[in-house]
């Protein structure tokens, strides 16, 4: 005989607020919601038993936990308590089963033992941690919707196959859970087959697959397109760079280039200018428009380099405004001022590029005798004006 239980005033309140928005008659606030009661076999206690137990053993809200009874009828206990304490085994906290079985309620009818245990245990014999696999699972639940023999392990091995190491792999499917929803044969297979008959070095497609799988996804006719105007732009296939500039060109990034055209331009660069730029670092145009104007106008009007000479050494502006750009062409700045170097002898890639320890004895330790508050402006503490 199932057990008596009895609804929180939470549940009765939630209940009370969805009969006041859909006006039910006062009837309805008498009916068997709000009393105890013992569970029976019809349809209206399996109802109850589920909401219920989703509040009280999921931790999901009343009103979510409505909404979850519809996409599952729990009869027993067996089954859900097994996938929680599965769950809570696999070090999966509160908020992510709360979360997991409000997005995927019908996980508390699998069967814990047989079909989610093999797959947890797999991610973590192939170097997952607990913390990463709950992080992964409640993000794209149908990682365990999928056949661990015929799905899974044949997905893991054939990304394996590309970029040689389990780490990336799994780099991979921690950014990208739903790949694992994909049919890597079907989908992400040709277009590899295609980069390899048109020469990419497997270090270059290894690469793409490793930190922009989005675009190996593409359908091949448009994947095909891709590649070839990739290739027309100039490109080699068989440098890094050709990789980066499939990213530029991909999908959303044709809607930023188009934005970053314009805010070229009003900087005065011309058609060739911008061509050049991409092709010397075709990151330069995956950037945000509020991003790349920031950085110009700091540069050019606040530090006083020239428009032409930032569309020499584009990759100038792919790093950080505040940690990178500022505090390192401040000092320079300050230097240029104290005529203590010549900004026309500088080389833009010298003074973003070069490691902080290399920058900080070149340009701010060796110099702090003559400006005792040059490491002060590098840490923002001092503005260029003020020394």
């Amino acid at each position: 005989m199932a057990p008596d239980y009895i609804f929180s005033k939470t549940l009765r309140s939630a209940f009370s607020r969805l009969f006041c928005r859909y006006r039910l008659p006062v009837e309805a606030l008498q009916s068997r919601w709000f009393c105890t009661k013992r569970l029976t076999s019809t349809s209206s206690s399996s109802d109850d038993f589920t909401v219920s137990y989703l509040v009280n053993s999921c931790g999901l809200s009343p009103e979510a936990a409505i909404v979850a009874s519809h996409k599952v009828k729990l009869q027993s206990l067996v089954k859900p308590d097994s996938v929680l304490a599965l769950l809570r085994e696999y070090e999966f906290s509160g908020t992510q089963i709360s979360t997991l079985v409000r997005r995927h309620p019908r996980i508390l009818l699998a069967d814990a033992k047989k079909t989610l245990a093999p797959k947890l245990e797999f991610f973590c014999s192939v170097g997952m941690s607990r913390l990463d696999l709950a992080k992964t699972v409640t993000h794209s639940q149908s990682i365990l919707d999928r056949s661990l023999e015929n799905h899974i392990v044949p997905s893991f091995n054939l990304l394996k196959d590309v970029v040689h190491s389990d780490v990336k792999v799994l780099g991979i499917l921690k950014c990208n859970p739903w790949i694992f929803r994909q049919k890597l044969s079907k989908t992400m297979m040709p277009n590899i087959e295609l980069l390899r008959a048109l020469g990419m070095p497997q270090s270059s497609i290894a690469r793409l697959i490793t930190y922009y799988v989005q675009i190996v996804m593409k359908e091949p006719e448009s994947f095909s397109q891709l590649v070839g105007e990739v290739e027309q732009l100039g490109f080699d296939l068989r440098k890094t760079f050709f990789v980066q500039a499939m990213l530029a060109l991909s999908g959303k990034n044709k809607t930023t280039w188009k934005r970053n055209e314009e805010a070229y331009r009003r900087w005065g660069w011309s058609d060739n200018d911008i061509l050049s730029a991409f092709r010397l670092y075709p990151l330069c145009m995956t950037k945000s428009e509020k991003k790349l104007m920031g950085t110009m106008d700091f540069l050019v009007n606040k530090m006083g380099w020239h428009s032409q000479k930032i569309a020499k050494c584009p990759h100038v502006l792919c790093f950080s405004f505040e940690k990178r750009i500022i505090p390192r062409f401040s000092v320079v700045k300050v230097l240029m001022l104290k005529g203590l170097v010549e900004g026309e002898k500088l080389s833009l890639s010298t003074i973003v590029a070069i490691p902080e320890n290399y920058f900080l004895n070149k340009f701010v330790t060796t110099n702090l005798r003559l400006v005792p508050e040059l490491l002060n402006v590098y840490h923002g503490k001092v503005d260029v004006q003020d020394v």
